[in-house]
């Protein structure tokens, strides 16, 4: 067992199943020669050919529009966004069309289809590409909604994800994508997707997180763990379908919430969380729930992006406001 970076696990998930089903293809800007932006698809092209990795025209709703047809005909396609900002592009596609296939044709049809795009901050990169997004897909009945944090669930989620029957939206956090190696199987495996990961286990306080957060709360959670303050830390590693059971029982042993994410406080995922945990261990808290989010602005130019984002500093002062209230 090798260790491995998230964007090599990534690779490695789409080699294997390209291999074991040739009904497995690739699409988007750049990615067969080129081996995409972040070199995700690298060497894909060499191996099976022009016809099963395809560099596609600049067009996302394209992209995007063919996947479906596609997926309709018996194929399981692979469609890169270069990055999760230009994504508006393909919202029709995605939410009207593959969302709603299996509805629309009573069963009849489905679209096994995965949108990969890499997203979130501290790459320092130009307007549009840092954006995290992941609550304009959880809104759309129909989508599953994935956003590893590390190498070994980046790979056997995403090959749960190429095997699904329905449209996988798979999220990657950019700044993750070569920061930390880990051992990851050589062999395919698969993760169920919508089963939280709880991280570390604590009594005194829970945070939950997801995606290119996570290292950074379980950090913070190990600091506080030195003062005697036992943090529960859950990467929920999927929003939809979401794993509200290990919410709840979380909050119910510890009485405390803090819900961290990249993506900007208002209607962000967080606050479908904080609703839920409301409706169901409303009793247990013992404080209210708190949210350390980004702003509610565009995202920032990259010399301002370090306070944008839900920082050390910022995630240490709201638990430790918690602890004392």
């Amino acid at each position: 067992m090798a260790k491995k970076t998230m964007i090599e696990a990534i690779n490695e998930a789409m080699e294997q199943e390209m291999e074991q089903n040739e009904r497995v293809i690739v699409l988007g800007e750049d990615v067969g020669r080129n081996g995409g932006v972040f070199r995700a698809t690298d060497g894909l092209q060499a191996r099976f050919g022009e016809d099963r990795v395809i560099d596609t025209p600049l067009a996302e709703s394209g992209i995007v529009g063919t996947a479906v047809g596609l997926s309709v005909n018996g194929f399981r396609p692979i469609a890169e966004i270069q990055f999760l900002g230009f994504v508006y592009e393909t919202m029709d596609q995605l939410s009207a069309q593959a969302a709603r296939l299996r509805f629309r044709s009573a069963g009849r049809f489905h679209a096994p289809i995965v949108i990969r795009s890499p997203y979130g901050g501290g790459v320092r990169t130009p307007e549009l590409h840092s954006d995290s997004l992941e609550g304009l897909f959880t809104h759309s009945p129909g989508l599953k909604v994935v956003m590893p944090s590390n190498a070994y669930d980046a790979k056997g989620l995403l090959i749960s994800a190429i095997r699904d029957d329905d449209p996988v939206v798979f999220l990657e956090p950019m700044k993750l994508y070569r920061a930390i190696r880990m051992e990851v199987p050589d062999e395919a495996y698969t993760l169920p997707i919508g089963k939280a990961n709880v991280v570390k286990k604590g009594s005194d306080l829970t945070i939950v997180t997801w995606g290119a957060t996570v290292p950074l709360v379980t950090k913070i959670s190990e600091e506080f763990m030195t003062h005697g303050i036992d943090i529960e830390v859950i990467d929920l590693r999927a929003l939809q379908p979401l794993d509200v059971d290990t919410i709840i029982q979380s909050v119910e042993k510890t009485t405390k919430l803090v819900i961290v994410h990249e993506a900007v406080r208002n209607n962000g995922f967080g606050a479908e969380i904080s609703a839920v945990v409301n409706e169901r261990a409303l009793f247990s808290l013992s404080v209210p729930i708190v949210r350390v989010t980004g702003y509610d602005t565009p995202y920032p130019v990259p010399t301002m992006e370090d306070n944008w984002l839900p920082n050390a500093d910022r995630i240490t002062t709201k638990v430790k406001e918690l602890l004392a209230y």
